[in-house]
């Protein structure tokens, strides 16, 4: 049992470890921390197997622990919060295009309008946002605009800026006094900011969309379905991952540049064990690690168990509340909100 000991404690150094190493230096390491918390529990059972046979080997998968435990720290929260702080507050929702229910063989519910329009975020960002002119109940600028009174920023990614369009936007209940692009691949991912005026000072708030999975999740329904898809999934998760390192090289200049404290908020595409979210991490806060509760998944299909939405700040900027919004079943991602206070 010591020599199995040892050789899970060496392997999991090495996954533990892939979280350091960019998806473009590696070929595939983007793959290797999907297995993190799989490993991470085979340690555990490990030593609490060790432990209650009294064991001096117990040690080994106990250290491995130890050297795990961010792991665990950004897989799981327990926050203890209080509601009714107040401070600034944000919404982070993908929105499908508004249509998530009517692609899934129903129709098209407009209570998903009435639902953003109601919560109390001061700033809102959105990610496959469509825009269509020529119809009043699908004009989403109109509807989180002016008709909510709030600025708003729409930034097209594809379509006819006349007619019908998607991309992403920003909708504040603050001023706005600077916006712009950060970057966009002319399909359905980007990157943009917008400066809003919070008290005194001045808040940069990024909405982002980084390539997608592309994972179709129907396929992997049933052994068959994995069996079938498995060498195509594996190669479009490790593309993405590809593509979503270049991106973040982009977004981290900007942010480096920014003269502003931030807020980063999006559908990531990231779970919280890639390099893109330690990146993130070493300079920025996360809030659902200061602030949530629960595991936070975020994604509402078939693969459950992943959170790829986060709300990123800069560390001035403290979490003191953070919600997934499992209740609203609009889309295929949860919105999640947070409320944040101004460090001196």
């Amino acid at each position: 049992m010591r020599y199995f000991a040892w050789l899970l404690f060496f392997v999991s150094l090495l996954i533990f470890g892939s979280v350091y190493v960019r998806p473009g230096d590696f070929q595939y390491v983007g793959l290797i921390p999907f297995f993190i918390p799989l490993i991470w529990l085979a340690n555990l059972f490990l030593f609490l197997v060790l432990a209650l046979s009294w064991k001096k080997s117990a040690l080994i998968p106990l250290f491995a622990l130890a050297i795990g435990y961010r792991f665990a720290e950004i897989t799981v929260q327990w926050n203890l919060t209080d509601d009714s702080e107040q401070g600034l507050s944000v919404l982070s929702y993908n929105v499908h295009l508004f249509d998530y229910k009517r692609r899934l063989g129903g129709e098209f519910d407009p209570n998903i309008f009435s639902w953003i329009q109601e919560h109390p975020a001061q700033i809102k960002v959105f990610q496959e946002f469509y825009q269509d002119y020529t119809s009043p109940s699908r004009n989403a600028v109109n509807l989180l605009g002016k008709e909510n009174d709030k600025e708003i920023y729409y930034e097209i990614i594809e379509g006819r800026p006349d007619r019908r369009s998607y991309g992403l936007a920003i909708s504040s209940a603050l001023p706005i006094v600077n916006q712009g692009k950060v970057f966009d691949n002319k399909k359905t991912n980007g990157a943009i900011f917008a400066d809003v005026l919070y008290q005194k000072d001045t808040i940069r708030i990024y909405n982002c969309h980084l390539e997608s999975m592309k994972i179709n999740s129907e396929n992997l329904d049933d052994l068959e379905g994995v069996r079938a898809n498995y060498r195509q999934t594996l190669k479009k998760l490790h593309q993405g991952s590809l593509y979503r390192s270049q991106q973040l090289d982009v977004l981290e200049q900007h942010i480096i540049n920014s003269p502003h404290p931030i807020i980063l908020m999006g559908d990531l595409n990231e779970i919280p064990y890639s390099n893109s979210y330690f990146r993130l991490s070493r300079n920025l806060t996360n809030a659902f690690e200061d602030a949530g509760k629960g595991f936070g998944f975020t994604y509402n299909r078939v693969l459950f168990f992943l959170r790829i939405d986060h709300i990123f700040s800069s560390p001035n900027l403290k979490a003191t509340q953070f919600d997934t919004h499992r209740e609203v079943d609009y889309s295929d991602h949860y919105p999640v909100s947070a409320t944040f206070q101004l460090i001196d």
